[in-house]
């Protein structure tokens, strides 16, 4: 199938559809203003002062930094936690979320990114996975209590050397350096619980599905190859249900039924039913 008959193919299964699974990635708050750290050049476009410290995003989004120099650690996720609360998810979010209210069984988001779009957009955050943990959350580094609380009210200011300004945030209960709730490189300190409580709630809501004989419509939205988790679980639910997997990424559409080569927000427009 070419990319018209592929777009056809793809409204057709939303339009019968009574369950959508949202799976994305970073590509998917590309339209947004987001940057997706494809490759070192782009994540040192995004982040000039770690090119000269000669760091690739593996290397900096390692909790060890917390330790060693935390106020780099935390000039890079208060950048990056600045930069999401500022960001207004594009319209193809909401468009997702109109839709999917129209579905008896609504849907359900699974998604490696740690930047809240989907629940700024509107999406019911009982309804979201985040298999990566989020930026909105905070956690001690040494997990002493195995606890996490907001970072709502965490402001981090960054000198022109890329230093956060002190003070930073702390853990409320033993004083400890805090660092977000998010799985990094190289990360045995994550506490994983919140996310364990959102996936028993995927789990639930996939059994739901199977057992009353939902129809399901599974859209992947901006998830490349690299790190494979997302495009993993959209093919391990397709097997499960039966259905295809509709693959919107504009460099890497292959390996599915349905796939386009196009950005979220073209694709969102073209294939959501209004």
């Amino acid at each position: 199938m070419n990319n018209k008959e592929h777009i056809k193919e793809a409204k057709k299964i939303l339009a019968e559809a009574d369950a959508i699974f949202i799976t994305a990635g970073a590509g998917m708050g590309v339209d947004s203003g987001l940057p997706d750290f494809r490759g070192v050049e782009g994540f040192w476009r995004t982040y000039p002062k770690v090119k000269d410290l000669g760091l690739v995003f593996e290397e900096m989004a390692n909790p060890e930094w917390f330790e060693s120099d935390p106020a780099l650690a935390w000039a890079f996720y208060g950048h990056r936690l600045n930069l999401y609360r500022d960001t207004v998810p594009h319209d193809g979010f909401k468009k997702l979320l109109d839709f999917s209210n129209t579905k008896k069984y609504g849907s359900f988001v699974f998604t490696s990114n740690v930047d809240g779009q989907f629940q700024k957009a509107g999406f019911p955050d009982a309804n979201v996975m985040e298999c990566h943990g989020s930026i909105h959350n905070l956690q001690c580094i040494d997990n002493c209590q195995g606890m996490l609380w907001p970072s709502d009210d965490t402001v981090i200011e960054i000198e022109e050397e890329f230093k956060a300004k002190e003070p930073l945030p702390r853990c409320p209960f033993c004083g400890e350096m805090a660092r977000p709730n998010i799985l990094m490189f190289g990360d045995y300190g994550w506490e994983y619980a919140h996310t364990d409580g959102q996936r028993g709630r995927l789990v639930q809501w996939m059994d739901r599905l199977e057992e009353e004989g939902a129809q399901l419509a599974i859209v992947e939205i901006g998830a490349g190859t690299a790190v494979p988790t997302v495009r993993n679980t959209s093919e391990q639910i397709a097997k499960r249900f039966d259905v295809p997997v509709i693959r919107i990424n504009p460099r890497e559409s292959f390996g599915a039924e349905i796939g386009l080569a196009m950005g979220a927000l073209e694709a969102l427009e073209k294939i959501v039913p209004n």
